[in-house]
This record gives structure tokens, sequence and C-alpha cells, in this order.
């Protein structure tokens, strides 16, 4: 892990963004760093880790530290390192989780590893994290969780169920959270993205009023670490559609490709 001295530093926010290189993630860490805050950033590749910090400190941030690894296979680790943490920050205000692993459904049915390998990215390391940054929370009693599901958790379909199940059950997952926190005012948040014109989705044909930059989606992370209620959909208007395609009766649904 590469550091400034954090002793001296005073930030408006100290947050830790597991999963520190996506398109989403950099959009969000950026509107902390005019801010002022104090980021730990975690992602595998410590070269980029390096240039990312470089231009958060120059938009402003008080400090940036960063810490390559691997967050599937660092999670049963999880509590140790988010106490350094928040040691190394002087105190921890937000986390956000925004690492995952697309795949594809056709990969999955077919290799029992593809499929371990969606599930445990989306879901079995990633509620390790979670646990851990809201035992800090409910401790101290502030601070917010913010974790990044999809849409495609919210009604199993043919096309990406692997991925989509380990989504919907991650947003489960943060919605308990969200309640054993509310009686100590600390804070968990699911947001739930439509279609992202990021890396992840290059094989997928975009455009269209359906699909969302990265800085739109970064914009309501922000948001939502301060404000607004545990599920959030990203851009808002996928409260609606998801509603009316959880609605479509099965005799319907599976007559449909999608």
């Amino acid at each position: 892990m590469q550091a400034q001295a954090s002793a001296t530093v005073k930030a408006s926010n100290r947050v830790v963004v597991l999963g520190a290189l996506s398109a989403i993630a950099i959009s969000a860490a950026r509107l902390y760093a005019k801010e002022g805050a104090a980021l730990v950033l975690v992602a595998r590749n410590q070269q980029r880790l390096d240039a990312l910090a470089a231009d958060l400190r120059a938009r402003g941030a008080a400090l940036v530290e960063t810490a390559a690894m691997d967050l599937e296979a660092e999670a049963m680790n999880a509590p140790e390192h988010m106490v350094d943490w928040k040691r190394r920050l002087g105190g921890l205000d937000h986390v956000h989780l925004i690492y995952g692993y697309l795949g594809t459904q056709a990969q999955a049915s077919a290799s029992t590893a593809e499929l371990a390998r969606i599930t445990a990215s989306n879901y079995a390391s990633a509620v390790q994290w979670c646990e851990a940054a809201a035992n800090i929370f409910r401790t101290q009693k502030s601070g917010s969780l913010v974790a990044v599901s999809s849409v495609a958790g919210d009604r199993g379909r043919q096309s990406n169920y692997a991925y989509g199940a380990a989504k919907g059950g991650l947003a489960l997952y943060v919605q308990g959270l969200a309640h054993s926190l509310a009686p100590t005012g600390a804070r968990a948040v699911v947001v739930k993205p439509g279609f992202v014109d990021t890396p992840m989705t290059d094989g997928m044909k975009k455009g269209g009023p359906m699909w969302a930059s990265p800085d739109q989606v970064g914009r309501i992370l922000r948001r939502a670490a301060d404000k607004g209620g545990p599920i959030q959909y990203a851009p808002g208007k996928w409260r609606l559609v998801m509603m009316i395609v959880r609605s479509v009766p099965a005799f319907v649904f599976h007559k449909t490709k999608v």
C-alpha cells in the first residue's frame, strides 16, 4: 500500500472504494476528490491505481492511499483490512463496493468454474466486505455502505440468470444490513444500475435511452452515501421498468427471449 501521512490530514469524508478501477468507481472517486475527501482505493492493478491516485490528488483529494489486491481472494480477511483502512484514514465515513464480474450465461451453464467465478465475485465475496464495513458502522453508530447490485437481480431471465441471481442475492443482503443498521444511525444502500456504457459491457450493443454513462451512475452513488432510501435505481426510471418486468405473468414472460 502506498500512502501519504494521514495523521495531519483533515478531510470532509473518509472513504474506501472497493473495485476502484471500474469506470463508475472512478467517476464517484473524482466527486469525492473535489470535496477534499481522503480515500483508500482498492483494486488489482497497482500501476493503474497509482495513476488514479495521482489524478485524484490533482483534483483536490486530501489523502489517497492504494491497496492492490484480489478482493475475491482476500474476502475472508475483510474485517482486518477494513480496520486497517479506517486507521490509515483516521476514521471511516463511507464504503463503496463496486467490483463484480459479468461473464456470460452460456459460459456459466457450460462450466462449473465460470459459474463459481460469477457467484463468488458478485455475491459470496461481496457480502464478506459488506459485513466488515457494516460492523464498523454499527459500532461507531455512523457511516454508510453503498453496494452496487444490478436490475438483473430483480427477475431471473434466461440471458443472465447466474449473474442476476448473484446480484439479486447481494441486493437482499444489503437490504438486511440496512434494516439492522437503522437503529444505530448508520446506513446501507443497494444501488441497482441498468445498462451502463463501461468496458464491462463492451460485448453488448450500446446506445439508446436505456443506457447511462458512468458519470450518471457515479453521481447517484455519491448522493446515495449521504441520503435516500436503502434501494436506489440508477437512473431512477429503472424502478418503474423493473416493476413492470416483475409484474408480467410467468406464462407470458416465458414466451419472451430476454
